[in-house]
């Protein structure tokens, strides 16, 4: 299992980033993925499909759920994929000029294979881990230009 941990300060207040990054949306037009969801809050599941969706989500398509919700504050979702899990643990904070920290846990939990193709596959998948979490804390404004309509 691998975690990264990146934060990343933005100046609009709390609730507008936890609109912008917590509420699932059909379709995310930032990370070109469609999105199914079933029930609310903690209860909350849903099926992730890359590009818009017309119609039903293929057989196969990676099961979503999300483990923690904490309104305004924590989102922790997790994303079931044929050889991989990957968790992901959003927390907003308030700085002290109005605007809010977000902090980003990454978790890549490969799914069968040994313990030795786990610790081959270790380098590659930091790199990756860490790659996400850069690549998700740089989408951040382009979220919030959807979500609150910022230039």
């Amino acid at each position: 299992m691998t975690s990264v941990t990146g934060i990343r300060e933005v100046p609009e207040a709390r609730a507008d980033v936890w609109r912008a990054l917590a509420v699932l949306q059909p379709y995310c037009a930032v990370c070109d993925v469609s999105y199914v969801v079933t029930g609310s809050g903690r209860r909350t599941t849903f099926v992730a499909v890359a590009g818009r969706l017309d119609g039903d989500p293929p057989e196969g398509a990676p099961q979503g759920a999300i483990l923690e919700w904490v309104p305004g504050r924590v989102v922790e979702t997790r994303l079931e994929l044929t050889p991989e899990t990957w968790t992901t643990r959003i927390e907003l904070d308030d700085t002290g000029d109005g605007g809010t920290r977000v902090t980003m846990t990454v978790t890549h939990e490969p799914r069968g294979g040994g313990r030795l193709a786990r610790r081959l596959l270790s380098r590659a998948a930091r790199q990756l881990v860490e790659q996400t979490v850069r690549s998700e804390l740089d989408k951040i404004p382009a979220h919030l230009a959807l979500a609150v309509g910022n230039p």
